[in-house]
């Protein structure tokens, strides 16, 4: 996900977005847990990409109360 996509979205939409993230991080995590990952580069792209969207977040937030 490149961040000029993120961007687009209003923030109900990267709220929704962060929550399937974190769900899709989640199922990952377990997975390496019970050693089924098998695209184990997939957890530091999801990562990212919840860093990225929080990251917009901030910064709509910040417009918006400026």
């Amino acid at each position: 996900m490149k961040a000029s996509e993120v961007r687009d979205l209003s923030a109900d939409e990267l709220k929704a977005k962060l929550l399937d993230l974190k769900k899709e991080q989640f199922n990952l995590r377990f997975q390496k847990a019970t050693g089924a990952l098998e695209k184990t580069a997939r957890l530091a792209q999801i990562r990212r990409d919840v860093a990225r969207v929080k990251t917009i977040l901030q910064e709509k937030s910040a417009v918006s109360a400026s």
